[in-house]
C-alpha cells in the first residue's frame, strides 16, 4: 500500500511540503495579505478548477481580498 501520509512531518516530503506552506504564509504577511483570506481565496480557486497555466495570479503579491472565489 503507498504511504498516503506525505503532508505529515515526519514523512519524505512532508517536511517539503511544510517548508512550502510557511514560505507562502510568510510571504502573505510581508506583502500585507491576511494569511488565512489568501489561503482561503487560493483553494478555493484550485478547488473550483483555476487554470494552471495562471497559476502565478495565485501567488500572494497578487491577492485582492475583494474579490470571493
Amino acid at each position: 500500500m503507498p504511504e498516503t501520509r506525505h503532508y505529515e512531518p515526519g514523512f519524505e516530503g512532508g517536511g517539503n511540503t511544510w517548508a512550502t506552506i510557511a514560505t507562502l504564509l510568510q510571504t502573505a504577511k510581508m506583502n500585507n495579505v491576511d494569511p488565512l483570506a489568501w489561503l482561503t481565496q487560493t483553494l478555493v480557486r484550485m478547488a473550483n478548477g483555476w487554470p494552471a497555466q495562471d497559476i502565478d495570479t495565485l501567488m500572494p503579491w497578487n491577492f485582492e481580498s475583494s474579490v470571493v472565489g
